[in-house]
């Protein structure tokens, strides 16, 4: 295997990943070992595969992306896999694991420490520590997501085969795409948040050529005084199914709601836990919790 024989299980809000360290650049895996590697029933199990590892020795960047990890003073690089094999641009709850994961190996700072410079198929991601935060858990992480993109509202519809009823749904480029959907409102005729079948994969039309994740979020809570909001969102990611928690997603489902309500700052639950999410016309910031569950020998 180009595997390490020592890799650690790792999640942020019950997105899980299978994690490594690849200092020397010399474990690059293959589409079969993260199937592997990712597979709940004879292997670990994950929603993907990160290895830590610096710019150069990521095959498929090109000189540009290594050009962009070196202006952003990235020198280290999370190269994520999806469950199935797949590359995938960005992982925003799996910024929060590697960077766990890079603290306890003494490559990020601990917590009131210099923020961590990541680099990313989509960008350099900034993450600054700040320890233990009573309403978010332990181990939490705000991520600089960076720039975003938002087509129109509601462009899209959004689809579950087997289930009836269909909802509106808006494209949002976090660098990887999405299409949120918010539901059990008057545009919508899908079933509750709770009961929609994500096993399934929804559909999108029209059809977006790069497949995407699909976000289903009920606005909870909204005071325009205040500026906040709360929400429930469960997600669909393409490579994986459905997971417990989606970074990219949470930010693309903030964007949304902020376009729909004007509210810039939302408290969001998914099935793993509740997060944060801060939005600005010119960028979006992601906090959440994360956890190193064990150290694993591969035999």
């Amino acid at each position: 295997m180009s595997i390490p024989s020592i890799v650690y299980k790792a999640h942020a809000t019950g997105n899980d990943f299978v994690v490594y360290l690849d200092a020397e650049g010399t474990y690059e895996p293959t589409a079969d070992e993260v199937r592997f590697l990712c597979d709940r029933h004879f292997g670990i199990g994950g929603d993907g595969l990160i290895r830590l590892t610096h710019p150069q020795a990521v095959s498929d960047l090109n000189d540009k992306q290594i050009a962009v990890c070196a202006v952003g003073n990235a020198d280290w690089f999370m190269d994520y896999r999806n469950a199935d094999g797949s590359l995938a641009e960005m992982c925003g709850n799996g910024t929060r694991a590697i960077t766990l994961f890079a603290q306890r190996q003494g490559i990020a700072g601990q917590p009131g420490g210099e923020p961590f410079r990541l680099g990313t198929r989509a960008g350099v991601k900034v993450l600054t520590s700040l320890g233990d935060v009573p309403t978010l858990g332990n181990d939490v992480f705000q991520v600089e997501m960076g720039s975003w993109k938002c087509d129109d509202l509601d462009g899209y519809e959004v689809t579950i085969p087997g289930t009836a009823g269909s909802a509106r749904g808006t494209f949002v480029d976090m660098g990887n795409p999405h299409v949120v959907a918010v539901i059990e409102d008057a545009f919508s005729s899908l079933p509750t948040v709770e009961q929609l079948d994500l096993v399934t994969k929804p559909v999108v039309s029209p059809q977006i050529e790069s497949d995407q994740n699909v976000e289903f979020v009920r606005i909870d809570e909204q005071s325009e005084g205040d500026n906040e909001g709360s929400a429930t969102m469960r997600v669909n990611e393409r490579g994986c199914g459905e997971t417990l928690s989606c970074g990219t997603g949470l930010c693309a489902t903030a964007i949304t709601l902020r376009a729909k309500t004007g509210i810039d700052h939302w408290t969001i639950t998914v099935r793993g836990g509740t997060l944060r999410v801060d939005v600005t016309d010119d960028d979006v910031k992601l906090t959440g919790s994360a956890t190193i569950v064990g150290k694993i020998e591969l035999l």
